[in-house]
């Protein structure tokens, strides 16, 4: 038998109000898509806006992931899942343990002769960039801004640690910022690898992958980024040690 449809409750009503509250309706919409298909695990993966205006003709931006037999093999699903059920499952996740991150506001799944196929809908972070396109501008900001987005991504790591879970892809493009007039928030995106972890080398792993990533900012920056995470004033034996573990894998992914 299978499980009935996630629908957000703040959503309901405006994919109703346009008959896109099925997985039928979704699927058969004709939109553009943001990008070229991912090809691969068997089958492919597309990403698509959609703005849709809500009874008060507010517009509501998401984005519409399709894929088909686009599948993920684990312990727990020998035979396979879509990509987007665990990634919902990590949003669901990281809701509950209050790790800031995209929302989700649909998803549902069907069998078909051809094999699989999901949908997942997520809310657009508009209001917020990747840190990466903040890196492509870094040098237009000034001291204080960049000082309250490396704060805000340092929060947002050390948070999601925390929760004892690894990213697993901590690229600049997946951590999302938005400026404030004093300070700034950050989501996480692309959860579909995050997963449970009780170890220091697993967490540096991710800090070591943002760290390789991060061409733009200064040693200070850096240095400032790690003791934001650690919740540290000033440089100490427990600081040291990270910078260790992260440098030695670093030299490693450079050889």
């Amino acid at each position: 038998m299978s499980r009935p449809p996630f629908v957000a409750v703040d959503v309901r009503d405006t994919l109703a109000r346009h008959g896109l509250d099925s997985f039928e309706a979704l699927w058969a919409l004709e939109v553009d898509a943001v990008d070229a298909p991912n090809i691969g695990r068997g089958g492919w993966s597309r990403v698509y806006r959609l703005e849709l205006e809500d009874a008060n003709g507010r517009p509501q931006t998401f984005y519409l992931k399709r894929q088909q037999n686009y599948l993920i093999r684990s312990w727990r699903y020998p035979l396979g899942e879509p990509t987007f059920a665990r990634e919902l499952r990590a949003i669901q996740t990281f809701a509950r343990k209050g790790v800031s991150a995209l929302e989700a506001a649909f998803y549902d799944e069907r069998r078909v002769e051809s094999g699989r196929q999901a949908i997942l809908l997520t809310r657009a972070l508009d209001e917020h960039r990747s840190l990466g396109a903040w890196f492509r501008r870094w040098h237009r900001l000034t001291k204080a801004q960049r000082i309250n987005l490396i704060h805000a991504a340092a929060a947002l790591v050390r948070s999601l640690h925390h929760s004892r879970i690894v990213h697993n892809c901590l690229y600049p493009k997946h951590i999302f910022l938005k400026l404030y007039d004093e300070g700034a928030g950050a989501r996480l995106i692309d959860l579909e690898k995050a997963r449970y972890s009780l170890g220091l080398r697993e967490r540096s792993r991710d800090l070591e992958t943002l760290h390789r990533r991060s061409i733009v900012p200064s040693r200070t920056e850096r240095l400032r980024f790690l003791l934001a995470y650690l919740g540290k004033r000033r440089v100490d034996a427990e600081v040291r040690k990270m910078v260790r573990l992260v440098l030695r894998r670093h030299r490693r992914k450079g050889t």
